[in-house]
């Protein structure tokens, strides 16, 4: 069970492995984009690629549905980056149904595990199976793998780590059900205070938008965090005319140097560099897309755009 290309990696690995996946569940198609072409899942288009039959109900309580997926009689269920899970389908198999987080647990539960570890400055994260039960990413834990954050990793960069190295740690999960040589581990053992928990939660537009009163390497977290996808954003301000467009931070480097200036000046020689003014020194933007336009590295950028006129909205 899984939708995004995440959850391909997974169920790619088992089935080159030999492993007998008897059916997918992954959405159902949807219309996408100005031209309303079709769109069909990853998971969905990589099933198709195997022969493997393809399920995708509306809604996971549905008769039919729950009919259909009795019928293959799997053993076991695997679930990467999909739904929440009814109590009848997740108890289905006898021997359970298996989830694979990007993350930690019970660090960082919640939907974006990946964006919040580098928002929050972490140095590693890593991946975790564990079995489904009636409150979401508590379940008992089955296998951990644990992944290094470098300085530089974007969400992209750290998605396409985790996604191989999540991979690996489904087949392993499923051999060893396979093999009976499980030992899960309750969550509640790694926690030593409900309050150093750190969560996920999804990531609204609101929760996008930087705050340009964040020391500079926050502010570097913050926008790496959320590169390339959802995409920090702020607004900037014509002083002449008083137009306001929102942009879109993608890249940036942070510069710790003391200044005068006030929070959210801007510095640039309107050809190569431009610079954001923070408490602790500089966000200097490297690329950069504003609404209704491209996304251009900050030379290409300042080609065309006279910086000079705008002043950052704090």
């Amino acid at each position: 069970m899984g939708t995004p290309e995440f959850a391909v990696e997974p169920l790619r690995k088992l089935v080159e492995n030999q492993q007998d996946v008897v059916a997918v569940i992954t959405v159902p198609d949807r219309k996408v984009g100005r031209g309303q072409k079709l769109w069909q899942s990853p998971v969905k288009q990589y099933a198709l690629s195997q022969n493997i039959p393809v399920l995708q109900p509306e809604k996971l309580k549905n008769s039919d549905f729950i009919a259909e997926l009795k019928g293959y009689n799997a053993d076991l269920q695997v679930v990467v980056a999909f739904r929440m899970l009814p109590e009848l389908v997740w108890k289905m198999p006898k021997h359970g149904t298996f989830n694979l987080h990007a993350s930690l647990l019970p660090q960082y539960r919640g939907a974006a595990p990946i964006n919040w570890a580098i928002i929050n400055g972490e140095k590693e994260t890593g991946l975790s199976t564990f079995f489904i039960d009636t409150q979401i990413d508590t379940g008992h834990i089955i296998s951990q793998k644990t992944v290094s954050i470098s300085q530089t990793d974007t969400a992209g960069t750290l998605h396409d780590k985790l996604m191989l190295k999540g991979a690996d740690l489904v087949l392993k999960t499923v051999q060893l059900i396979e093999n009976q040589q499980i030992r899960t581990i309750p969550q509640e053992r790694f926690i030593e205070c409900v309050a150093c928990l750190k969560t996920a939660p999804k990531i609204f537009k609101a929760d996008m938008r930087i705050d340009w009163s964040r020391e500079a390497q926050q502010v570097y977290n913050f926008v790496r965090g959320l590169n390339p996808y959802p995409a920090a954003w702020s607004k900037i301000q014509n002083t002449k005319t008083s137009k306001v467009l929102s942009f879109k931070l993608f890249n940036c480097k942070p510069i710790l140097e003391k200044h005068q200036l006030e929070i959210g000046e801007i510095v640039s020689d309107g050809k190569k560099e431009m610079k954001i003014a923070v408490s602790n020194g500089f966000i200097q933007v490297l690329e950069i897309q504003v609404s209704g336009k491209k996304r251009l590295k900050i030379s290409d950028f300042l080609r065309g755009f006279k910086i000079s006129d705008f002043k950052v909205l704090i």
